[in-house]
């Protein structure tokens, strides 16, 4: 687009009478007329009403307003006037600098045009081929996009991402230490129920769980918490809790938990990333993907479960780190299996959750396979057997119950050790005491 400017530049000419061009305004003394006993040069007043006419028409022609310029004329003091020729001799002044803020104005004004095209031509072309973005974004997000709430939501010692259709975690990060699962923090204080901070349309409850032939599986187990009462309570919401076999839970996966809090005797900081998965299967040459549901909220029950752990010596170590992923099915394993049968890539796992694990790490290092700079050995049956044989006396609130727990360790092969009858001897003698005292409360009553 091209723009015109036209202007009108009108020439002031001297009186016939006044000097040649060489002698210049200075010298020009223009006929004085005479009103009512006062003398000004009618060429002045002629003139600036001609400048002021070509100022007005450069500004009114860019959209600016009425723009009022001052005539150069003759200035009164008193009642008298000023002579003519000092009133020639400041009309010219007020002529040059007059011609110089013209001068200067044009050459503004062409390089204003100019923009002011380019400006002009920009918007036309939006107007004719470009969609207006900003207007469609705010009529787009005029009500906001729908909302996942997968979200990660923080707590003392874990943070999880929330499958509000599924009822379950699509993962769950966990850290921890030597010092992190030692400490007074029971479990027996803690109960199951729905996280607050997840809407009770998207919430599972208890009583999906209840007669449903599941369990409810720790992702972020409560072991993992002994340091902190509150770190434990808050991995009983139901927000880290999938439907888990019974076998797979209390077995297994629990050797497997077992296993990570075993790693800190050996390394600082263990990070650790657990959650389900729905795997496809294969019937009569078709991949089906296909789960069941339980309970009033329709709960997934996962396929398989996820872990994958990150292990460092310590901060200023410069030994690589350590890494293993693994998957199992969601069903009952035995003793025979061993933890490297289920290991996998993490690249491999990374397209079966569609995660990506540790963002921040720098896959370009030098990163060893845990289970190589490790034993990734899970106990065997009889240091199990004797692990969950010793909980069982903490759990025990008679003699009767405890000497029952006795009785299935024998049944099952395994003879109890020096660290299980020590704790042993030391209930009974609890539960004795406890006995003698309530009789004697009873009898006072």
């Amino acid at each position: 687009m091209h723009t015109r400017l036209s202007l009108q530049v009108t020439t002031l000419s001297t009186h016939p009478s006044s000097p040649g061009p060489d002698q210049g305004w200075r010298q020009a003394r223009p006929p004085q007329l005479v009103t009512r006993g006062r003398t000004r040069p009618p060429a002045a007043k002629t003139s600036g009403r001609r400048v002021q006419t070509a100022r007005a028409r450069i500004f009114s022609g860019f959209g600016i307003g009425p723009f009022r310029l001052r005539t150069p004329g003759v200035r009164r003091r008193g009642r008298g006037c000023v002579s003519g020729a000092m009133a020639a001799k400041s009309f010219a002044s007020r002529h040059r600098d007059s011609l110089r803020f013209l001068n200067g104005f044009l050459a503004g004004a062409v390089v204003g045009a100019a923009g002011a095209g380019l400006t002009a031509l920009q918007l036309l072309r939006r107007r004719d081929g470009e969609p207006h973005e900003s207007a469609e974004k705010v009529v787009l997000e005029q009500f906001g996009f729908p909302l996942t709430g997968t979200e990660t939501r923080r707590y003392t010692n874990h943070a999880l991402s929330y499958d509000q259709a599924k009822r379950v975690p699509r993962w769950v990060l966990e850290h921890i230490s030597k010092d992190k699962i030692v400490g007074d923090a029971d479990r027996k204080h803690c109960k199951f129920k729905p996280d607050p901070s997840v809407p009770s349309a998207f919430s599972a409850l208890n009583e999906d769980y209840v007669g449903s032939g599941w369990s409810r599986g720790h992702m972020a187990p409560a072991g993992n918490n002994k340091f902190s009462s509150k770190a434990m309570a808050e991995t009983f919401y139901l927000s880290n809790i999938v439907p888990q076999d019974f076998d797979n839970n209390s077995g297994y996966w629990n050797r497997i938990e077992m296993y990570c809090r075993e790693l800190t005797e050996r390394f600082e900081d263990v990070w650790i990333v657990s959650g389900p998965l729905t795997l496809p299967h294969t019937s009569d040459g078709k991949k089906t993907v296909s789960y069941q549901v339980i309970g009033e909220d329709n709960v997934a029950v996962p396929s398989h479960l996820y872990k994958v752990i990150l292990a460092r010596r310590s901060p200023e170590s410069t030994e690589p780190l350590a890494l293993g992923a693994f998957v199992v099915p969601n069903t009952a394993i035995g003793f025979q299996s061993q933890l490297t049968e289920f290991q996998v890539s993490l690249q491999d796992l990374e397209k079966m959750s569609g995660l990506v694990f540790f963002p921040r790490l720098d896959r370009t290092t030098n990163i060893r396979n845990i289970c190589s700079v490790d034993t990734c050995k899970l106990l065997g049956f009889q240091e199990f057997t004797l692990y969950l044989s010793t909980r069982k006396i903490d759990g025990a609130r008679s003699v009767a119950r405890l000497e029952k727990v006795l009785e299935t360790l024998k049944n099952s092969g395994v003879e109890p050790d020096d660290y299980f009858l020590s704790r042993f001897e030391k209930k009974l003698e609890e539960l004795k005491a406890k006995e003698q005292v309530d009789p004697q409360r009873e009898n006072l009553s």
